[in-house]
């Protein structure tokens, strides 16, 4: 035993980390994803925006050198570009001559003239980038100017190294937050999976404990529970049936061997003719519950079923001239025609076994009726005999329960009637239930929908 838990512990340490891993493993590579993306939108945007100030920023400086060069007075045209400073500007003519260009322009260039386009472009001068934009002033000539993008350039590479330092650690952080908040979350579903690893078919009885937590796990437990419960009340009559089995079973079986033995040890006082009569019997009385236990066994297991029309009435006053042959009274004026889809074997055998137990524990007098109603069949058996209490209502219904013990051995009753009865009525989609007749005797009514 202690050898079977720490290898369902090991199990179990085995999933936790499993899922554990997985769902970290997820999780990281979905943050991974979107930090990516968002990294890479915002440096695309700042990018963008950055270098759109910039250029919007020399458009502005251009078009206020373009004016002070259109305008009169002194520092128009050509004069006053040749003093400015700090600023890259030149004065080109229409053959591509420089004719004025400011201080840092003729020490960086000379005479060689800054590219003119329609649209900004950027270029390098002296290992420097810088962003170029032309404007067209009187005389067809034009202004030139190159702003720097080194501060742009240093602010971009700032903000990419800080993404580049932060990504990976805020994945890392999530990553940790993952693997611990998983790992705390599952660990109530280890314990209770560990818990219902240990509960084998000798330990149903044990519960796992429910959490106070309120939340899905406690759920979990509450659920489990309520599965061991059906399986212990299953595993639990189960087993009572099997013993109820054996000892329906070895009943005829001790008899015709009591007899047996009898008739050996004295030939002359049981004859052949008496202990064949007595074997048959028997034989007869064992084909019966083995027959009802495989039909009990096959509603089960919902197999060996076909469904077709079938017409209740025809079956109902086949049970009334049944009964009747037999010296019973039986009232079938209640019978209407009813049609419904089902197996006709196992309807015939319901409403047979319905039949006979009320022949059995009727007085006299026994009523069958079939009574179409809406969407539904309503078949009422009822008898005069002592009925059924109104506490044992129920229980009438489990195999191998007989209200009268001995009466009921004494008519060659298995206890399994009632229960095929209801097996089939189950089977067939329909209910039954047992009340009080008109009598005060028993009174079976069956549900079951009608054929569309």
């Amino acid at each position: 035993m202690a050898e079977a838990q720490v290898a369902s512990g090991r199990r179990a340490g085995r999933w936790w980390r499993s899922v554990r891993g997985r769902t970290t493993l997820g999780a990281t590579l979905v943050v991974a994803v979107a930090l990516a993306v968002g990294a890479l939108s915002f440096y695309a945007v700042l990018s963008s925006t950055v270098h759109g100030s910039t250029q919007r920023a020399a458009e502005q400086r251009i078009d206020e050198l373009g004016d002070r060069a259109n305008g009169p007075g002194p520092g128009s045209g050509d004069r006053g570009i040749d003093d400015l400073e700090d600023e890259f500007v030149q004065l080109i003519g229409p053959d591509g001559a420089v004719r004025a260009a400011s201080e840092d322009a003729r020490e960086a260039l000379g005479a060689t003239p800054l590219p003119i386009a329609d649209e900004p472009r950027t270029t390098t001068i002296d290992r420097e980038p810088m962003l170029v934009v032309s404007d067209d002033i009187d005389g067809d000539q034009t202004l030139v100017l190159a702003v720097s993008m080194e501060d742009d350039a240093e602010t971009l590479s700032t903000v990419a190294t800080l993404l580049a330092v932060a990504v990976p650690l805020l994945l890392l952080l999530v990553t940790a937050t993952t693997w611990l908040v998983t790992g705390r979350a599952l660990r109530p579903v280890t314990r209770i999976r560990a818990e219902v690893d240990g509960i084998t078919a000798e330990r149903l009885h044990q519960r796992l404990a429910v959490p106070a937590s309120a939340d899905e796990i406690a759920a979990l437990a509450t659920t489990m529970n309520g599965m061991l419960d059906r399986l212990d009340a299953a595993a639990t009559a189960q087993r009572r049936f099997v013993s109820d089995a054996s000892h329906e079973l070895r009943s005829p079986l001790a008899t015709i061997r009591q007899h047996a033995e009898l008739a050996q040890a004295h030939p002359g006082v049981t004859s052949i003719g008496e202990l064949a009569e007595i074997v048959s019997d028997e034989g007869l009385r064992l084909q019966g519950i083995v027959e009802s236990l495989l039909l009990l066994a096959r509603l089960d297991e919902g197999a060996g079923r076909h469904a077709e029309p079938v017409d209740l009435d025809d079956l109902a006053l086949g049970e009334v001239r049944r009964l009747r042959a037999a010296g019973i009274e039986v009232d079938g004026s209640g019978i209407r025609a009813a049609r419904v889809e089902g197996d006709p074997r196992l309807l015939g055998q319901l409403l047979r076994n319905l039949a006979d137990n009320a022949a059995r524990h009727a007085r006299g007098r026994i009523a069958i009726g079939v009574t179409p109603a809406d969407r539904h069949v309503f078949v009422t058996i009822e008898d005069d005999g002592g009925g059924v209490p109104v506490d044992e209502r129920e229980r009438i219904f489990e195999r191998f329960v007989r209200l009268d013990e001995a009466r009921s051995r004494d008519a060659g009753g298995s206890g399994l009637g009632l229960a095929i009865a209801q097996g089939i009525t189950a089977a067939e989609g329909g209910t039954i239930v047992v009340d009080e007749s008109r009598w005060g005797g028993a009174r079976f009514v069956v549900t079951l929908p009608l054929a569309p």
